[in-house]
């Protein structure tokens, strides 16, 4: 079936993020056709503490389902989730009630955990098993926290009175009615709890976290059955189809489908993810081994590295400094700086992540002078970006031999609409980059997931085919001076890691 060819009807995906959920209509072409957009409330009771509501979120998600149906006129005949990943929370069974506010993928209060368990030598075991580190980036330890520290929790828990679950499994759960506990195999892969190579709930990570099997949901492939909405909720039941964490839905939105190929999305963090095929490679680098898709029980693999800061770092020059009105005005602001300063941001507002994870490590900027401005600022910010996908993209032609300079990245997110900030990257990373037209790349995937186990959309080789580039950067920065800005930022990261 071609995309010409294939059947009829909507699909709604539900692109649930870190700052706003959105809603996206797409048609039987795989085109956006409609959507709905909310943000809600960032938590932060502590610092490295934060926090989302997750009644907040459902509201949301509910608001902006209905409104993208609304505006594109049409019922859809699937949905799909895609997530931020990681971001994990707790609810009562009976009632559907969260026990605590969500702990988001950013939160920062197991550090000491992960250093207890680090110290005691477990990381290379539970690398192994996971693919993962021990970092309080993963749900696992804030699993553990919220079932320390909420009055009552392990003991329900042990009772199997509540249910747990990352935000697609909470959605889940509350578009069927409370009928279904599942997640995908993405984002069971970010828990810490799943062994990579089974696919399952591994027992002994379940023991090391002291987390009850009765808490978890099933696993299921990304493309597949995962109930149908309430009929109080759209009017009628939908069908539920496809879900991914938002990281794996982009590389499926990306047509990333043959090993070698390797997609970074720039949302509120930045994640570069190469596809390695069927086996799992474990990292000499630090970075994680993670589920890129899993379809009709057969799991392909990357390799991920994940960084804490991207559009936060413009956010930050939004709301922090308030020395931009708009996020999309940071690109000719940097476009103004003067090119003889050599500001550098390390953007390590909670801890930095791949290749160092120093969960301890904290912002700093360097090469201030009395000069020093807002345009300066704003290179810094999008600059930071670009340093560390360089760091990522240098670990990954390690750990995968043979793809060198040879790499081509396709990008996506709300970053990869500023031609400038493109341009930097290329010209830092000494590579091209290609930009997509369908920049929602990540609904996209939820969409395409979705459609593709409801016989709506065609396999992946055809798929793959309706990809269009919009517009590829290449470098055009002298060597001599991408050399020395890569050393700057190098020596900049090494004065605030406090590993």
């Amino acid at each position: 079936m071609t995309m010409e060819g294939q059947g009829k009807g909507h699909v709604l995906a539900i692109d649930q993020g870190t700052t706003s959920s959105r809603a996206i209509l797409f048609d039987a072409a795989l085109k956006p056709v409609a959507t709905g957009q909310q943000e809600f409330r960032q938590i932060f009771p502590a610092s490295g503490h934060v926090e989302h509501d997750a009644e907040e979120i459902w509201q949301t998600v509910l608001a902006t389902m209905r409104e993208a149906i609304a505006k594109g006129d049409a019922q859809p005949v699937a949905i799909g989730i895609t997530n931020q990943r990681e971001t994990v929370l707790i609810w009562d069974r009976e009632t559907g009630k969260p026990i605590h506010h969500a702990l988001v993928w950013q939160d920062r209060r197991t550090a000491e955990i992960c250093a207890d368990l680090r110290g005691r030598g477990l990381e290379p075991f539970v690398s192994n098993r996971t693919g993962l580190r021990l970092d309080p980036y993963f749900s696992a330890t804030k699993i553990a926290w919220l079932l320390e520290h909420v009055p009552g929790a392990r003991a329900a828990a042990k009772a199997g009175k509540l249910a747990c679950g990352t935000i697609d499994c909470f959605l889940i759960w509350r578009l069927t009615g409370g009928k279904v506990h599942a997640t995908d195999a993405t984002n069971a892969s970010r828990t810490l709890l799943m062994d990579l190579r089974t696919g399952l709930w591994d027992p002994e990570m379940l023991r090391l976290f002291d987390i009850p099997a009765s808490l978890l949901p099933e696993i299921r492939d990304c493309a597949g059955n995962f109930g149908e909405t309430d009929p109080a909720i759209l009017g009628r039941p939908v069908p539920i189809r496809g879900v991914a964490g938002d990281q794996q839905a982009a590389l499926v939105g990306q047509a990333c489908f043959s090993p070698g190929m390797m997609k970074s999305t720039y949302g509120t963090g930045c994640f570069a993810l190469l596809n390695t095929g069927t086996e799992p490679v474990p990292s000499r680098n630090r970075l994680l081994t993670t589920v890129a898709y899993q379809l009709a029980g057969k799991r392909l693999y990357a390799l991920e590295g994940s960084i804490f800061i991207a559009g936060a770092a413009v956010q930050w020059l939004r709301d922090g400094l308030k020395i931009i009105q708009n996020a999309s005005d940071t690109g000719d602001l940097a476009e103004q700086a003067d090119e003889t300063q050599d500001v550098i941001l390390v953007p390590a507002f909670v801890g930095l992540g791949a290749p160092y994870w120093d969960a301890e490590a904290r912002g700093a900027i360097y090469g201030l002078t009395r000069s020093s401005g807002p345009a300066e600022f704003a290179r810094a910010a999008l600059e930071s970006v670009a340093f560390q996908t360089a760091d990522l993209l240098e670990a990954m032609h390690s750990d995968w031999a043979g793809r060198g300079a040879e790499t081509v990245l396709r990008v996506d997110g709300g970053m990869t609409a500023s031609d400038w900030t493109m341009q930097r990257l290329a010209d830092l990373l000494g590579a091209a980059v290609d930009r997509p037209k369908v920049l929602e790349t990540t609904a996209l995937g939820a969409a395409y997931l979705a459609g593709l186990a409801s016989g709506i959309y065609p396999e992946e080789a055809e798929f793959a085919k309706s990809w269009a580039l919009d517009r590829r950067f290449t470098p055009a920065m002298p060597q001599e001076t991408r050399l020395k800005r890569l050393a700057l930022w190098k020596d900049a990261v090494r004065r605030t890691l406090t590993a």
